[in-house]
């Protein structure tokens, strides 16, 4: 059988990003903290649903970030004062595929989309994390875990994985993108390789969700009980 688990070293670089980081916030719960990311459509959120099964309290920073940019919300007025009103509809909610096609084809735009809305989601991470029992473990999914200098507060970093082809094909079905809408989104994401070469653990998602289910805990039995990971 494949070994669809990888398990890496944890000589990480420093992230620069981790200096903008609350030091004071690194002895707060959880027990143990999992950082989990990978580009865009690589499986993370299959991971997560494993996960939840397993008893962690995961963290999605995509549902959050959707939530920080509902109507009303401070950070969608600002998103609407940069991009212009064609980024609303006419309920005066956000017109996501209006602001994809402007924000995933210029990086530039893409900087200035993130300077509006990761603020607020880090802040509401913060608080959830805050939250949670001393003896919880917890998953925090992040797409830019690395940029955004939540890495060097995880005890193990998981990074999902797929093929670029594989990619596409997810994107155009799960989100009714054409191809070149799907690969500009794919395009758009920091290098896969990088994240890869930076992990504790690296999930293929390639195969069925059994054999994805089976490298998820086979990593989270590892973290657990570290004498098991040969096992």
């Amino acid at each position: 059988m494949p070994s669809y688990y990888k398990a890496q070293n944890n000589d990480r670089p420093l992230c620069p990003f981790a200096l903008k980081l609350c030091y004071a916030c690194l002895t707060m719960p959880p027990a143990k903290l999992i950082g989990l990311t990978g580009n865009i459509a690589t499986g993370k959120s299959n991971v997560a649903r494993v996960l939840r099964g397993l008893g962690a309290q995961v963290i999605d920073a995509d549902v959050i970030a959707r939530q920080v940019v509902e109507k009303g919300r401070p950070a969608l007025a600002e998103i609407a004062r940069v991009f212009g009103p064609a980024v609303l509809t006419e309920a005066g909610e956000l017109n996501r595929r209006a602001l994809g096609a402007i924000v995933f084809s210029d990086p530039a735009r893409l900087k200035q989309l993130e300077a509006i809305t990761h603020p607020a989601v880090h802040e509401e991470m913060e608080r959830l994390l805050a939250a949670m029992p001393a003896d919880a473990i917890a998953v925090i999914e992040v797409i830019k875990l690395f940029e955004a200098g939540w890495a060097e507060r995880c005890d193990q970093v998981w990074v999902t994985t797929c093929s670029p082809e594989e990619q596409v094909r997810r994107l155009m079905h799960s989100r009714g993108l054409s191809e070149a809408e799907a690969r500009a989104r794919a395009d758009a994401q920091n290098s896969q390789k990088d994240k890869i070469a930076r992990a504790d653990v690296v999930i293929d998602t390639s195969g069925s969700l059994e054999e994805t289910e089976a490298q998820v805990r086979r990593a989270w039995n590892a973290l657990l009980r570290p004498e098991s990971a040969c096992c």
